[in-house]
C-alpha cells in the first residue's frame, strides 16, 4: 500500500483553527518545507512559536525546509528570470535523502507537509516536493482551509505540464521544470507575504 502523505498551508488562520485541522486529520508530525520558517503577517507560524503551540497539542514538529525549502540559498538552483529550478533541487541529495526520511515515516506516522499558502496549486510543496513524492509512489492529500481534503487527482493539471507535452509533440525544447513566479531579485530572494 502507497504511504499517505498530506499537505497544509498555515494561510492566517488563528492557532486553535490550525491545530484543529490537524488534529481533525490525526497528523501525527508536522514537517515545515518553508525556506524561511517565519511569517511577517501570522507570527503564529513564526518556527519557535509554532514548535511550542504543536508540542502543547502533542503534534511533532520537523523542520525540513533548508531541505525541502522552495528558496533555496544557492544561486545555482535559480536561473537567469529569478524562477526556482524544481528541476535542480530533486536531483539534490540533500533533498533526496529529506524525502527519503519522509517516506521512511510515512510508514508509522501520518505526516503533513506545511508550506504558508493555503492553495497548493501553486505552492512548491505540491509542484516540487509533492510532485516527486507522487513519482516515488506516494498519496498525496491536502487539507484546506475549510477542513476539506482534496485529492491531488482532484487539482487540475499543471497547465505548464500540458503545454510541455505539446512542444515536445512538435518537437520543441520542453520548459524547465521551476516555480511558477520568479522569487530571486538582484539583491537576494524575494520574501514571501505570508
Amino acid at each position: 500500500m502507497p504511504p499517505t502523505l498530506f499537505t497544509i498551508g498555515h494561510s492566517n488562520h488563528e492557532t486553535d483553527r490550525f491545530v484543529k485541522l490537524l488534529r481533525d486529520h490525526h497528523i501525527d508530525i508536522l514537517i515545515d518545507t518553508r525556506s524561511h520558517p517565519y511569517s511577517k503577517y501570522s507570527a503564529q507560524f513564526n518556527k519557535d512559536i509554532l514548535r511550542q503551540v504543536l508540542t502543547r497539542n502533542r503534534i511533532q514538529y520537523s523542520f525540513m525546509g533548508d531541505s525541502l525549502g522552495g528558496r533555496p540559498k544557492s544561486p545555482d538552483f535559480y536561473d537567469e528570470q529569478g524562477h526556482v529550478r524544481y528541476d535542480l533541487i530533486a536531483q539534490a541529495p540533500r533533498f533526496l535523502t529529506a524525502l527519503d526520511s519522509i517516506l521512511d515515516g510515512a510508514k508509522r506516522s501520518r505526516l503533513a507537509l506545511l508550506c504558508s499558502e493555503e492553495d497548493p496549486t501553486h505552492c512548491h510543496r505540491r509542484r516540487l516536493v509533492g510532485r516527486v513524492l507522487l513519482q516515488r509512489g506516494a498519496r498525496l492529500l491536502h487539507i484546506r482551509g475549510d477542513g476539506m481534503l482534496q485529492e491531488e487527482c482532484e487539482l487540475s493539471a499543471d497547465p505548464a505540464d500540458a503545454s510541455d507535452a505539446q512542444l515536445r509533440l512538435f518537437g520543441a525544447e520542453p520548459k524547465p521544470w521551476r516555480s511558477t513566479q520568479p522569487v530571486l531579485s538582484k539583491d537576494g530572494p524575494v520574501t514571501s507575504p505570508l
